[in-house]
């Protein structure tokens, strides 16, 4: 019998190979595998169910990542995936096993970012589980939201004409990643070295302690818009675009002078003589929203503050592209975070 190693597949192709045999038997279930979060229909409203899983040594390293930020970006990380489908999280378990090297007292550290996280997202902490673990700490949070159903968006809902709007700024998290294993690097070569953050303290922040964008879902109900598709930036820009593309079936354009960087992320990638442009395209773990929106909607949407237009949705036979600022048209392609 033949051998598939797993990293040849990727994350997403795994999770399709390995479910697309499952059947729907429930008519309250939606939405199964396949966006954000789960969709299930609840009478008047829909409920949002989603899941994520941290490792120690794949997703964070306790060198340079304080537990109790650590519990708080835990618990932002499922936030926002419920935000994500342009819902209200609400409700979370969290389940943690830990190996003998860790203390009560570093489990209360950790749970203090929890409970933070917690209350200011206004979120109920409802179950969990705990146990033993034989190589570090395994943390996995179940976040549970709601929408009514006319205004939950899916990934799949993008069409040609469609506006792209992203939020905030991308390629800080990378950066700041990039900077942290710098230091690292540094102080196992000698422990006598101080690293040297004062002056980076918002790149390192966008990695430590990012955000869900809840206050995005509530201005646009303000405002009075539904995208037509929507996902967060996790896995990179380009690779989160292709995902809205290949569910929505369409093309897109990108203008790379329209990609909101801020300027210590940009000062930074030239410090490691990387393109700024490319960090945030590839980069991940910015948790910001990239959205389409109906050309009706443009005027409503272009002026609230954190919206950035930053392209076009194509016919599906244009392909998915980006305009560069010196107005050269290139093939995008989608090297975002590998899982595996």
């Amino acid at each position: 019998m033949s051998r598939t190693e797993i990293n040849t597949f990727g994350e997403f192709k795994l999770i399709e190979h390995l479910t697309d045999q499952f059947s729907i038997f429930h008519d309250t279930t939606l939405k199964g595998v396949g966006d954000d979060a789960a969709v299930l229909d609840l009478g008047a409203e829909n409920g949002l169910l989603s899941t994520d899983l941290l490792i120690e040594g794949i997703h964070f390293d306790l060198m340079y990542f304080p537990l109790k930020h650590l519990g708080y970006k835990s618990v932002i990380v499922n936030l926002s995936d419920i935000c994500a489908m342009n819902g209200i999280p609400q409700q979370i378990t969290v389940s943690v096993a830990m190996s003998n090297r860790f203390s009560v007292e570093a489990l209360e550290e950790l749970y203090s970012g929890i409970k933070l996280a917690c209350d200011l997202y206004k979120i109920d902490l409802i179950g969990g589980d705990t146990s033993s673990s034989q190589k570090g700490l395994i943390i996995s949070i179940s976040v549970f939201g709601r929408q009514a159903k006319e205004k939950v968006v899916y990934r799949s809902g993008a069409k040609s004409g469609d506006y792209i709007f992203t939020t905030g700024n991308l390629g800080g998290a990378y950066l700041g990643l990039q900077l942290l294993e710098r230091e690292r690097q540094l102080f196992l070569s000698d422990p006598n070295i101080k690293p040297k953050l004062e002056d980076h303290k918002l790149i390192v922040e966008r990695f430590l302690k990012p955000e869900a964008r809840k206050d995005i879902v509530l201005l646009m109900e303000k405002a009075g818009v539904i995208p037509t598709a929507m996902i967060d930036i996790s896995d990179g820009l380009s690779s989160d675009l292709f995902h809205i593309c290949n569910q929505s079936k369409v093309g897109a354009l990108l203008e790379e002078a329209n990609i909101p960087i801020h300027e210590e992320a940009q000062l930074m990638a030239l410090e490691f003589n990387l393109d700024p442009v490319t960090c945030a395209l590839n980069g991940g773990e910015d948790y910001e929203l990239l959205m389409t929106v109906d050309p009706a909607d443009f005027e409503k949407i272009r002026y609230l503050p954190g919206f950035y237009y930053i392209g076009e949705i194509k016919p599906i036979e244009e392909g998915i592209k980006i305009k560069t600022t010196g107005g050269n048209i290139h093939t995008l392609k989608a090297q975002g975070w590998q899982h595996f």
